[in-house]
């Protein structure tokens, strides 16, 4: 290549891959995001190896798994706990060593005192900036403070959605005026709960027309008792549909709202005259639960409305339009794959692949056959859990509670769970097997744990 690619990479935070317009499974409506995904390539099995956000950015930088970096949960918790230091490893900085302009826009997660300019980028906008610009524009504009969110008063160019896209657009045109390539994060913190559309997105949806999900027919049984537990944690154990489907109405409105700001942004990137050079990224650090199974927020489950994520790769002319089905992980291949598309060394430590083969190629029987996901708790209490998923199967290993097996081909809503049929014993043993390989060949100190590696290679599970 004569020019080195632009790279746009957008984050968002706890969006579903089943609530986006283009996979047509519930009705809402992305119009941009359907477009990015018609002209690029879009994955339908992305998994967020990690569903929490801080854990999650901080392996997005660093390119090892939260546990190897000691990220397990996010730094706002309660918990005093590591973050990622600004002496590790950030591909960032190998871009800006290459003579990368960078920038990073919003939400950040990384750790508590450094910013995104001790990892690599040359500008950093946070987000906190958003509540000075909103309190001298709107000193009298109020909010619920309720997780379950509420119409928002302030006027569409004024959210945080708007802002967001205004601050990404500025800092695309400053960068597009040199000739050094750049690479611009731009980190929304939607459609994470409360959420709170403005017009005309708060409207967009009635409530009495949101389809019930159909994962809210869960009755718990044989189910690890903290998933119960976090409806009285969050006080939804009496909530019917009616009361979840407003929720779910301002999750789609907001959705939307997103959707707008990103169609914004990528409004502005056509008029610069490298578009046709610059590489688009679509993501999100994890998904939301929103009322599946009756639950909120995402945490002490590994269901699919929580750790599979969309993602949506565009490069004018260099990445064939389609779909591919096979099993990636967003933050942990992205950024092998970025290395790779610039020929630049991909640390013997990463621990995600690089997508460049399934890009030219959107089905490889080399691939890998499953993925795993880790989970180490968060505010409501630690619970730790480590998922692996195939084809047909998840098994969700709970430490300290009854296991999880789904056959997700005759239970794709994960409602009945299978753990304890005798004639899945060769099954389950093997999926132990293949769990326990994975954890130990990353480096996953859970397992170096007698007691726990008896549990997957003895069965010592009750």
């Amino acid at each position: 290549m004569d020019k080195l690619p632009n790279i746009l990479l957008i984050t968002v935070d706890q969006q579903r891959y089943d609530c986006l317009g283009f996979v047509k499974t519930f009705p809402v409506r992305t119009p941009n995001l359907d477009q990015l995904a018609a002209e690029g390539l879009s994955f339908t099995n992305a998994y967020s190896h990690l569903p929490v956000c801080g854990p999650a950015r901080q392996s997005f930088i660093n390119c090892r798994r939260p546990e190897l970096i000691g990220g397990l949960w996010n730094y706002s918790g309660g918990l005093k706990i590591p973050a990622l230091e600004p002496e590790e490893y950030s591909w960032a900085r190998t871009l800006k060593e290459k003579k990368y302009q960078t920038g990073y826009i919003g939400k950040w997660g990384v750790h508590p005192q450094y910013d995104a300019t001790y990892y690599g980028f040359d500008q950093c906008v946070q987000e906190q900036e958003y509540i000075q610009y909103l309190n001298e524009l709107h000193p009298k504009s109020t909010a619920t403070r309720s997780f379950f969110g509420q119409k928002s008063p302030i006027p569409l160019k004024n959210t945080k959605t708007h802002w967001t896209a205004e601050k990404a657009i500025t800092m695309i045109q400053e960068y597009s005026l040199k000739d050094d390539p750049w690479l611009i994060r731009v980190n929304f913190s939607e459609p994470h709960l409360p959420c709170e559309p403005s017009e005309p997105f708060s409207d967009w949806y009635r409530p009495e027309d949101i389809p019930m999900w159909p994962s809210f027919t869960e009755t718990f049984t044989n189910k690890p008792y903290v998933q119960k537990q976090q409806l009285h944690n969050w006080e939804v154990q009496d909530f019917t549909w009616d009361d979840w489907a407003p929720i779910v109405a301002r999750y789609y409105g907001i959705i939307s709202q997103l959707d707008d700001a990103i169609g914004r942004i990528l409004t502005s990137l056509q008029r610069q005259s490298d578009a046709l050079n610059t590489i688009v990224i679509y993501t999100s650090d994890h998904g939301d639960l929103c009322g599946g199974h009756r639950m909120m927020d995402k945490h002490y489950v590994m269901y699919e409305e929580v750790v599979r994520v969309p993602l949506i790769l565009s490069w004018p002319n260099i990445i064939k339009a389609g779909v591919c089905d096979q099993f990636v992980y967003n933050f942990l291949d992205l950024p092998p794959t970025i290395l790779d598309w610039l020929n630049l060394p991909i640390p013997s430590f990463a621990q995600g692949q690089s997508l460049v083969p399934l890009i030219k190629n959107h089905h490889m029987p080399s691939w890998r056959k499953e993925v795993i996901v880790t989970y180490n708790g968060q505010q409501f209490g630690l619970y730790t859990q480590r998922m692996i998923r195939t084809i047909q199967w998840k098994y969700v290993w709970n430490l300290t509670d009854v296991d999880e097996l789904y056959d997700l081909k005759s239970d794709a809503n994960e409602l009945n769970n299978l753990i304890c049929e005798p004639s899945h014993a060769d099954l389950l043993k093997q999926l132990r097997e293949t769990l326990f390989k994975e954890l130990d060949q990353q480096g996953d100190g859970i397992v170096k744990n007698q007691w726990m590696k008896n549990q997957l290679l003895k069965g010592n599970k009750n």
